[in-house]
């Protein structure tokens, strides 16, 4: 019997990965959820309509057998996509953050996808299938006490888009880069609030946006006109008027 064609999402345990799991299930695919939270897992896996058809996996990108644990629990699968979206952002000073949570961003949110991606590439390409990479604004332009993220995002950002052009016509690709979203994920940094949050755009409004994207043959996402906007204010404005915005606004 002919295996059916499953999903991989990553960081599904909440946020925008568990928006995926919503979005992506009535297409009818096997949906294999990562996450490094079991319990967490299982409230995604019960959110959706048929938890019956999907599979947990448990794995933590930033140990160091992670990515290769979860590579070998995919081997039987027959992925047809794969959403890259487990990330998280450290803010604070650099000289004063340590080292250890510096480098497990740079793992979670680059090395992790890149790595998972080149694995499974033979599989995809020979199901025609997707990769969703989600990146973010934050990957435009430099940001002062949460420089790692940046760093990281640029680099995931630039990955995608060289991949999408390389694979053009055999793999579609989109680049998802959202700017402020209620994702949780200024509680994971420490980020405080400030006015970041007028550009706040909801959840599925970007998930579906990248979906959008997805159907017309892959490219770069910057979803909602508030994200939109931002993404304009990015790119007008002097990168040394920019960064001493940021770093007014991000400073502890």
């Amino acid at each position: 019997m002919e295996k059916q064609l499953s999903v991989l999402i990553t960081g599904a345990s909440g946020g925008f990965g568990l928006e995926f799991a919503k979005q992506i299930e009535p297409q009818g695919y096997r949906l294999i959820l990562h996450g490094r939270d079991l319990p967490r897992l299982q409230m995604t896996l019960d959110s959706l309509k048929y938890p019956e058809r999907h599979r947990l996996l448990q794995a933590d990108m930033t140990a160091k057998t992670g990515v290769a644990t979860l590579l070998q629990e995919l081997a039987d699968e027959q992925l047809v996509g794969l959403v890259n979206n487990a990330g998280f952002g450290i803010w604070g000073s650099f000289e004063r953050t340590g080292i250890v949570p510096q480098i497990d961003v740079i793992k979670t949110d680059l090395n992790a996808p890149i790595a998972i991606t080149h694995a499974l590439l033979p599989c995809l390409l020979r199901n025609s299938g997707f990769v969703i990479n989600v990146s973010s604004l934050a990957g435009e332009a430099p940001l002062p006490y949460m420089s790692t993220y940046a760093a990281a995002k640029t680099g995931l950002t630039y990955w995608s888009e060289s991949l999408r052009a390389e694979l053009a016509g055999k793999l579609r690709i989109v680049t998802l880069a959202p700017g402020p979203s209620p994702t949780g994920f200024r509680d994971v940094s420490g980020m405080p609030s400030g006015p970041g949050s007028f550009f706040r755009t909801p959840i599925p409004l970007i998930v579906d946006a990248s979906l959008k994207t997805l159907e017309q043959g892959g490219g770069f996402c910057v979803p909602g006109w508030r994200h939109k906007l931002l993404f304009l204010l990015q790119k007008i404005t002097p990168r040394s008027m920019a960064i001493k915005i940021m770093e007014g606004h991000l400073r502890p």
